[in-house]
């Protein structure tokens, strides 16, 4: 079971990097429509039936510690 657990892991871990990076991109560049969708989107995985299938960790918390990171 570790084998699968690592990569729902690290499908979770690559999805915080790229909503980090989509709202670092926001904040220079609020206008920027790459990095718009990328946010939204990374959003509704965090709320689809497929993240709580990988993870445990409340996908609210998540995002609010990323967003206080950047901010």
């Amino acid at each position: 079971m570790e084998p699968y657990q690592n990569l729902a892991n690290a499908i979770v871990v690559q999805a915080v990097k790229d909503y980090r990076n989509a709202l670092k991109r926001l904040k220079k560049h609020p206008s920027s429509k790459t990095a718009l969708f990328t946010k939204r989107d990374v959003e509704r995985f965090f709320s689809s039936d497929w993240y709580t299938s990988l993870t445990t960790v409340e996908p609210e918390m998540l995002i609010r510690k990323v967003k206080e990171e950047v901010i």
